[in-house]
């Protein structure tokens, strides 16, 4: 990319005369010997910010979707961010997370996996992990169910995305 903008020609109807490189050829002296040319300071620059922003680490690694169902069954559908550095195992760990906070959240007593399953999903820009599975939130005998499953759409900011 800086190849191309190795110089710089002055158009006609500029009035300011432009010559020589975007990237000015000087270097930092780190000791008398060693020195480290500003063009490549500038191209590893560009290369860590560029690998920064696909794997952005301070995202989630897992995507949680939520479906409510009757008889306070609910499903849950996670994918692992496609570009990722590390956490590549803890699917279950995030699944069984989710599903202790909805059992707080509702005023549940436990939880029941009903299902679960992982595998990996694939599309042109590369494989992504995938989980999904459905639990049972309960309470125990004798209160009855005065309660449902807390709904998807009402879950507190900081539970729908947890950092894991």
């Amino acid at each position: 990319m800086l190849g191309g903008c190795a110089t710089v020609t002055q158009p006609s109807n500029s009035p300011a005369p432009l010559a020589g490189t975007v990237v000015p050829d000087r270097s930092f002296n780190l000791t008398p010997s060693l020195g480290i040319p500003l063009e490549k300071l500038v191209f590893w620059g560009a290369y860590a910010a560029a690998a920064y922003m696909i794997l952005d680490p301070k995202s989630p690694n897992w995507e949680i979707e939520e479906a409510p169902f009757p008889d306070n069954h609910i499903h849950l559908a996670l994918k692992m961010k496609r570009y990722y550095a590390g956490g590549a195992g803890e699917a279950r760990v995030v699944f069984n997370r989710r599903a202790r906070e909805l059992m707080q959240y509702g005023g549940f007593d436990a939880y029941e996996v009903k299902e679960y399953s992982e595998g990996m999903e694939s599309s042109v820009l590369g494989s992504r992990r995938v989980s999904e599975g459905v639990i049972r939130l309960t309470r125990k005998s004798g209160q009855g169910d005065q309660g449902s499953a807390p709904p998807a759409t009402n879950i507190p900011d900081k539970t729908k995305n947890p950092l894991s």
